[in-house]
């Protein structure tokens, strides 16, 4: 293909196509139109010959194309048009002096914007020298400009000292997306049509271009290489110099102000010049990744989640730059096919055929079955109450046996079972009557731990109900409490050392106070909001909730502080009966077992929880909706990643030298039920004493800008060691951190002793919503994930053990004293790699505190209500005591600057 170093800027392919070559490309394709194996394309016409052609873009009628082309009398690539009916008619749109590249309708076909290189010179800018392998110049003399289509009144839209290129046209608004090094790399930018209000969209290190606008400009999809180790410091050595070496890219997609960024190819070669269909669901874009000598490119076709992966064309040598006519009914492309001499890239245009073919299963495919599956209506949101989880243990089970896993909860069975509450309810017959009076049902409350009973004793005050040697607090001291009933403050004091957050939460606890007080003999425990001054606003009872742990052993309640006031020194008996009913379901575990065939001791263990919310209910973030709670990324993304992983460690079982053990966790939403079984109940060969590491998956349906926790790495003092190779193996940002314990299935394990990991890809608005469903699902994260567990399952074979490294359990929930206060923010747990202090945001609910006060996705909170926010547990505690309809300061960066404001505090969801 000889020629092809004259062609620049949007042609990338161009480079790609030499970089590991010396002798010269020969066509093999003269005289070939149409490959029969191109069902998709029909009536194929060829509309330039000779020279070359490339980067052909539809005006918005479908009239014309606009392309680039080096013909003479021209040195290097200008810009034409074409009309569709005449192709040779051509009309030069630019200057015809210096280089140009990418040409574009505008939106309402009065102009094309194009880049050039004519201002600094008319003549055509010097080729890089190539000594340091096949690089591509970043000319920083390519500005973006506008013209009328013949090429008359012409407008600079950018003036920097940088690269300005690579720019597309939103059909909606007229705004341009491109590429610029302006600010030190090669990211992507969006502007109005006249050049204002540019805004940066992408942020990290790597070459981001290319970027095309789906038909409703809601996303864009661009090409970027991500280099990291000795490539970051080759490609950063590069563009030092104004050159780059544009040979690994992969395909990203983001909504089209730069959020929600994600990864949707993993081919490996050059994946590049994507174009969306006219769906917006689905990407052609042209790649090497198929050929070994990375010499041959095609057009292939994915979803925009990374599944259903095809083949388009099949001509030797190229074919690339796809795009669809405006009815979506044609398409117009570059290729070497035809050619009259070696070397040329003609312009062809073909008939358009949507007719779906059979494709090859891949594992992002199987991943994303595996979660429309399980988040399918069908299946009722998997509550513990639901069939839709007992039919998803039926199809679990099926799936361990399909994949070749040995049954191993116990009794040759892949099933762990046991009975779990799904409701509590307080009984009609519960009572409570003092001074003879019996207490309306709804000033008291039976919290779900409270042991049933029926009693009549006595009541003794106990003040706060505390008893700590490490403080010296002995609140039962010279108290004789044997066979009475304590009644006791709710919360705790705020002085002193309840000053610390930790230290409320542990003892004002309602299952410590009623520890305590069985402890020292009481039969019963009353508790109330009583008041330490006149002006002290009493909190609402607490709602009955099904305590995971079971009963605390004596009868409880919490009452109304004009009851609690009766009772203090008054010595009188009461009678309380307690009856709580709990409703009970067999729910099971589903475990299978790979055994290693050159056989050490300790067995990896891989587990997702595969339950969910069911309808709604207490957990659901959208009150009153009693609507299947689909669960896609929670947790239906992280059971699919289980059984990625059992496939592909499956595959290499003879490699293995340590058994995996895989379960698929049940009733982790209603509290770790299925884990915490597991570890009191360990079926053969599960015991903690004989695992070497427990490695959970949840919530990893959400991969953005190739960014997951990995939480517990504390846990272990090997696991950065272990982990960070996988990680740059496989291009994901790892942020490593903390220690096991937190609110999935990993925590009863670490507790255990057990060195633990958690692999998490972030919140987002969905979490426990109706709208956590699978549209949102990113399938090829989604497998990075499974392969990231299944390798570091496997590394774990070549590690004699790992170095457990035990950490203080955290303070329970507790009853803290909070009025509900609601800012509406949503935190960002994977989305800067900064170690600076604030609360960075990953979003803002829909008519919350945050959005009305202006608050967006990437701003860093600093500092609320006059106090400094360092991280989420600063920003909670803040809240918890401010109240609703309360206004306050709120301190945030975005993009360097510091921005104050003031918020008005929103209401909770609930209590």
């Amino acid at each position: 293909m000889g020629g092809i170093l004259s062609l620049q800027g949007c042609k990338v392919y161009l480079s790609i196509l030499i970089i590991s070559a010396s002798l010269p490309l020969i066509s093999h394709a003269q005289g070939i139109l149409h490959d029969e194996r191109e069902v998709h394309l029909t009536g194929v016409r060829q509309l330039t010959f000779g020279g070359e052609n490339a980067e052909a873009y539809w005006s918005p009628d479908g009239t014309e194309l606009v392309f680039q082309s080096t013909r003479e009398p021209y040195d290097c690539d200008q810009i034409f048009r074409m009309p569709i009916t005449d192709p040779s008619a051509l009309t030069l749109v630019s200057t015809g002096q210096g280089r140009t590249t990418c040409g574009y309708f505008t939106s309402n076909s009065e102009r094309i914007i194009f880049s050039s290189t004519h201002a600094e010179s008319g003549q055509c800018p010097i080729p890089p020298d190539h000594s340091q392998g096949y690089v591509w110049p970043l000319y920083d003399s390519f500005q973006i400009y506008s013209a009328k289509p013949d090429g008359s009144d012409l407008i600079p839209l950018t003036n920097t000292n940088a690269y300005d290129a690579e720019a597309t046209v939103c059909s909606v608004d007229g705004s341009i997306v491109f590429t610029s090094t302006r600010d030190g790399d090669l990211e992507l930018y969006r502007m109005e049509a006249d050049g204002s209000d540019v805004k940066r969209l992408t942020e990290s290190p790597g070459y981001d271009g290319g970027a095309f606008f789906s038909r409703d400009c809601s996303r864009i999809v661009w090409r970027a290489s991500r280099p990291i180790g000795d490539a970051l410091t080759d490609y950063q050595s590069l563009l030092a110099q104004d050159l780059v070496r544009p040979s690994d890219m992969e395909l990203w997609v983001a909504n089209a102000d730069g959020s929600e960024a994600r990864q949707i190819t993993y081919l490996g070669g050059a994946n590049f010049a994507p174009f969306f269909f006219p769906s917006g669901e689905r990407v052609l874009f042209s790649s090497n990744h198929h050929d070994p000598s990375r010499r041959e490119f095609d057009i292939w076709a994915i979803n925009i989640d990374g599944t259903h992966l095809e083949q388009v064309t099949y001509t030797p040598d190229f074919d690339g730059f796809p795009m669809f006519s405006p009815d979506g009914e044609s398409l117009v492309f570059v290729s070497n096919r035809n050619q009259g001499a070696p070397g040329e890239t003609d312009i062809y245009l073909a008939n358009w055929n949507d007719d779906e073919i059979g494709i090859a299963e891949r594992p992002v495919d199987r991943y994303m079955a595996d979660v429309a599956w399980l988040a399918d209506d069908d299946r009722t949101g998997r509550g513990i109450r639901t069939n839709g989880l007992a039919a998803s243990a039926d199809w679990l089970e099926e799936q361990f046996e399909q994949i070749g896993l040995e049954p191993a909860g116990g009794n040759g069975s892949y099933r762990q079972s046991f009975d779990a509450v799904y409701e509590v309810q307080r009984d009609l017959s519960s009572s409570l009557i003092i001074d003879g009076v019996s207490v309306p049902s709804h000033e008291f409350v039976i919290p779900g731990f409270s042991a049933n009973s029926d009693l009549s004793a006595s009541v003794i005050f106990a003040g706060w109900g505390i008893k700590s040697d490490e403080h010296e607090i002995d609140d039962y001291e010279g108290l004789d409490v044997e066979g009475r009933i304590v009644l006791v403050r709710r919360y705790t004091p705020e002085d002193g050392v309840f000053e610390d957050q930790a230290v409320r939460r542990r003892f004002g606890d309602l299952r410590y106070k009623a520890f305590m007080a069985r402890e020292h003999g009481a039969t019963g425990l009353l508790v109330a909001d009583l008041p330490l001054s006149s002006d002290d606003e009493e909190q609402a009872l607490p709602n009955l909730r099904i305590d995971p742990q079971g009963s605390a052993g004596i009868p409880v309640a919490v009452i109304t502080r004009n009851w609690a006031e009766k009772l203090i020194n008054s010595n009188q008996n009461i009678t309380f009966k307690a009856e709580l009913i709990k409703s009970t379901r067999k729910i099971d575990n589903i475990v299978g077992r790979l055994t290693a065939t050159d056989r050490i001791s300790g067995a990896v263990l891989l587990g997702a929880h595969y339950d969910h919310l069911g309808f709604g209910g207490t957990g659901s973030l959208a009150p009153g909706k009693s609507e299947p709670h689909n669960g896609a990324d929670d947790n239906a993304s992280g059971t699919a990643a289980l059984l990625e992983a059992a496939r592909m460690l499956s595959s290499r079982i003879d490699t293995l030298r340590r058994d995996v053990i895989f379960v698929a966790f049940t009733g982790e939403e209603a509290g770790l039920l299925g884990s915490s079984y597991l570890i009191q109940n360990p079926p053969p060969g599960s015991a903690p004493a004989g695992l070497v590491a427990m490695l959970n998956m949840d919530m990893v349906g959400r991969l953005r800008n190739n960014r997951v926790s990995v939480l517990g790495s504390d846990s272990a003092e090997e696991w950065d060691e272990v982990v960070q190779p996988v990680c740059d193996k496989l291009g994901l940002v790892c942020q490593l951190g903390g220690d096991g314990y937190g609110p999935s299935d990993q925590t009863p394990f670490f507790a255990a002793g057990v060195p633990v990991l958690h692999f998490f890809t972030g919140t987002h608005a969905e979490y426990h919503k109706p709208s956590d469903d699978i549209a949102l699902i990113n399938a090829a994260g989604g497998v990075q994930i499974a392969i990231l567990a299944a390798e570091i399952a496997a590394n774990l074979s070549g590690i004699d053990s790992l170095t457990y490294r035990a950490s203080e359990a955290p303070a329970p929930m507790g009853d803290i004293r909070g009025y509900g206060a609601s800012l509406g923010s949503i935190p960002d747990y994977t989305g800067s790699t900064e170690a600076r202090p604030g609360m960075l945001l990953s979003g803002v609910r829909a008519g919350g505190p945050a959005e009305d006060a202006g608050l967006q996705r990437g701003d860093l909170i600093t500092e609320l209500a006059g106090r400094e926010v360092r991280d989420i547990y600063d920003l909670m505690f803040i809240l918890q005591e401010v109240r609703p309809g309360e206004q306050g300061n709120i301190i945030y960066e975005r993009e360097g600057e510091r921005v104050e404001t003031v918020v008005t505090f929103g209401g909770s969801s609930g209590r």
